[in-house]
C-alpha cells in the first residue's frame, strides 16, 4: 500500500479509502490510486479490514454438489446480487453429509465471512451451535426447516411432490412409482410428498411403488429395471430429478417403450435440457434463479441493517405440462 501511495503521489489513508470506500474519494484522486494499482500488480489484502470490521466481503455457499447443474442459477442468482456490490461468492460442497457441512461451517465463520448461505436443511447440532453464535447472516434454501437457523428462501419439496402427484393421477394415471435418489434429505421429502397425494385420493400406501436409485443418468436406467421387475402395470414414472427423468426416458426408448402411451414420466426441476428431449418431459418448475437472488439480498439487508418484513420467503413452483405425460 505504502508502494501505491508513493507512485500516487497520495496517503497511505487515500489509497486505503480510493479502495474499500471508492465513493468518499474524488475521481481525479481515485483513478490515479487505481493506475498505480495497475501498474504494481497491486492485489489488496482485505484481511485487515475484516479484523477491523469483524466481517469480510465474501459470502460463503455450500452446496450438495459441485457437479450438479441444477444449483447453476442459483449461484448466478447470488453472485449477479453480490459482484455489482463489491462482495464476493465462495463456494464449498458438503455432499449432503452434516459432518462435512460442519466442518465447511467452520472454515468459513474462521474466515470472518460477512454471510452464509446453506442449500441444505439438516444441520448437525454443532453447526447450528456455531452459526447462532457467530451472529453471521444465515439463509436456508433447499427446502423449509423445521427449525430454521435464521433466515429461509426456498420452497416445499414435499407440497411440490404431493402437487405433481396428484396432477398425474388428475390426468388418469393410477399406478405411480416414485424414484429418489437413497440418503438424500430432499428425494425423501419428495417421496413424502408422493405419500401424501396417494393417501389424499384414497391409494393405499405400497412400498413397491418407490424406489431408491444411483445419481445420474444411471439412476432412470435403474428405475425402469426396477419396474419391469416389481411393478410391471405400473403406468406413471415420477422422478425425483431432471437427470432421473431423462435416463428414465432414455431407457425406455431402447426398450421400445412408448412414452406416454406405455409408461409416462414426469420429473422435478426443469432444467433446460427437459424441453429439448423427444417427448418434452412434463416437470416441476422450481425458481433457483430468484431464490438465489432473494437469498443473497436478504444477506445484504442483514448486513447492511435494513429493515427485513420478513425472515422466510415461500417462492414456490409451477407444473410444466409436456407431451411425456
Amino acid at each position: 500500500m505504502r508502494d501505491v501511495a508513493e507512485r500516487a503521489q497520495v496517503s497511505r489513508m487515500t489509497v486505503s479509502r480510493a479502495l474499500n470506500s471508492p465513493e468518499s474519494v474524488n475521481e481525479t484522486l481515485r483513478n490515479r490510486v487505481l493506475e498505480a494499482v495497475q501498474e504494481l500488480g497491486y492485489v489488496h489484502n482485505h484481511l485487515a479490514r475484516s479484523l477491523s470490521s469483524r466481517r469480510s466481503n465474501v459470502i460463503g455457499l455450500v452446496l450438495p454438489s459441485l457437479e450438479n447443474s441444477i444449483f447453476s442459477q442459483t449461484v448466478k442468482g447470488i453472485s449477479d446480487v453480490l459482484r455489482p456490490l463489491g462482495y464476493h461468492l465462495m463456494v464449498a460442497e458438503s455432499s449432503d453429509d452434516p459432518e462435512d457441512e460442519e466442518q465447511v461451517i467452520a472454515a468459513f465463520l474462521a474466515q470472518r465471512v460477512g454471510g452464509l448461505i446453506l442449500h441444505s436443511t439438516n444441520h448437525s447440532p454443532t453447526a447450528v451451535r456455531m452459526l447462532k453464535a457467530s451472529d453471521t447472516p444465515v439463509v436456508e434454501n433447499g427446502d423449509f426447516p423445521v427449525d430454521p437457523v435464521d433466515m429461509v428462501v426456498s420452497y416445499s419439496n414435499r407440497a411440490a411432490a404431493k402437487a405433481m402427484t396428484l396432477h398425474l393421477a388428475r390426468l388418469g394415471y393410477k399406478r405411480i412409482v416414485f424414484a429418489g435418489l437413497a440418503a438424500n434429505p430432499r428425494a425423501a421429502e419428495r417421496q413424502r410428498g408422493f405419500q401424501d397425494a396417494l393417501a389424499e385420493i384414497g391409494q393405499k400406501a405400497d412400498r413397491k411403488h418407490a424406489v431408491a436409485v444411483s445419481r445420474g443418468f444411471g439412476g432412470g436406467t435403474e428405475a425402469i429395471s426396477y419396474i419391469e421387475a416389481n411393478v410391471p402395470d405400473a403406468d406413471a414414472l415420477f422422478c425425483a430429478g431432471d437427470v432421473l427423468a431423462v435416463g428414465a426416458l432414455l431407457e425406455c426408448d431402447r426398450r421400445g417403450w412408448a412414452v406416454p402411451d406405455r409408461l409416462a414420466i414426469a420429473s422435478f426441476d426443469d432444467l433446460d435440457l427437459m424441453r429439448h428431449v423427444s417427448p418434452a418431459i412434463t416437470s416441476l418448475r422450481l425458481p433457483r434463479y430468484e431464490i438465489g437472488r432473494r437469498s443473497a439480498q436478504m444477506i445484504l439487508d442483514r448486513i447492511e441493517e435494513r429493515t427485513m418484513p420478513v425472515t422466510t420467503i415461500d417462492l414456490g413452483f409451477e407444473i410444466v405440462q409436456r407431451a411425456s405425460s
